[in-house]
Formats: C-alpha cells, structure tokens, sequence
C-alpha cells in the first residue's frame, strides 16, 4: 500500500508545472489576442481619421491604449485627432465620403387628386376602378 502512496504523489507534483505552464500558455495567447485587437482598432480608427500611411501608427503608445467591452479603442476618436494635430504631414485632407451617414429612407408618397393634373386623374381613376367588382 505504501508502494501506490508513493507513486501517486511523483504525478500530482508533476502536474503542477504543466499547469503553470498551460496558464502561461494561455497568458501569452490572451496578450497576443489584446494585441491584434488594438493594431487592428487602430488601422480603422487611423483609416476613418484619414490618415496616409499607417505606419504612422508605430508612433503611437499601445501599451497605453485600453479596450472597452466590445473590444472597441477607448479614446479612438480623440487619440487620432490628437496625432493629427501634432503630426498633420500623416494625414490626408478629410474625406466626406466615408463618415457620411445614409439617407433616411421614406415612404414613397401618391400625389393627391388635387395635385394631380387632368390627365393623371383620369389615368389613376381608371386605374383604381378597373380592380373593382
């Protein structure tokens, strides 16, 4: 009985390293995953800003740059204006075409009879009674 005491207890102590392991693992990946992320919230904070070159963002401090709960770039807006006004040679001139927002969709509206001409009334009558029983 001895004998199975001491040969379970070299494996619960070799465990431990390849949990340590297994969570630095995991640490190193979670770091990489934050990382992509904010080079990547970057790119698109930089490309929405209008920026050039976006090797400009190598300037830029990312260990100080924190995501919010969407994985979304605290600051992002204000972080690019900032850059623009201390680096402005990094961007180009502000594009209307890619933060303009879409046109609000309507219905589409039928002229009333009164503003209808002759003609379209009795189109638009003939129209209406020829569907009728």
């Amino acid at each position: 009985m001895d004998e199975t005491l001491n040969d379970e207890q070299p494996v619960a102590i070799q465990d431990q390293p390849q949990d340590r392991t297994a969570e630095d693992e995991i640490s190193k990946l979670h770091a990489q995953y934050q990382a992509r992320l904010v080079a990547a919230g970057l790119r698109a904070e930089a490309i929405k800003a209008g920026m050039i070159d976006l090797d400009g963002l190598k300037l830029l401090d990312a260990s100080a740059i924190v995501l919010d709960a969407n994985d979304r770039i605290v600051g992002g807006r204000k972080l690019m204006e900032d850059l623009r006004r201390d680096k402005p040679w990094l961007f180009g001139p502000t594009s209307s075409s890619s933060i303009a927002a879409v046109p609000a969709s309507q219905p589409v509206r039928q002229k009333t009879a009164l503003e209808m001409t002759d003609e379209e009334y009795a189109v638009a009558r003939a129209a209406l009674t020829r569907h009728q029983f």
